[in-house]
């Protein structure tokens, strides 16, 4: 797949903004569970896990789409 820009509203975007925004989206999704569940407290860094979780998520989406 060809990654082009997205017209929003006369505005062009690069795609990889709008994979960002995917991407945090489904980070703060599973933050939240994770901190029902208190698995935050068995990590050493909460923020590091958390930057890291972005990191495979937002990989994972583009190599998803990127097919």
């Amino acid at each position: 797949m060809k990654f082009v820009e997205v017209d929003l509203f006369g505005v062009y975007v690069a795609p990889i903004s709008l994979l960002l925004i995917a991407a945090w989206l489904v980070v703060i999704v599973l933050q939240r569970a994770a901190a029902r569940f208190h698995l935050l407290d068995l990590v050493w860094h909460p923020a590091l896990f958390v930057c890291s979780v972005y990191m495979i998520v937002l990989s994972s989406i583009v190599l998803a789409i990127a097919g």
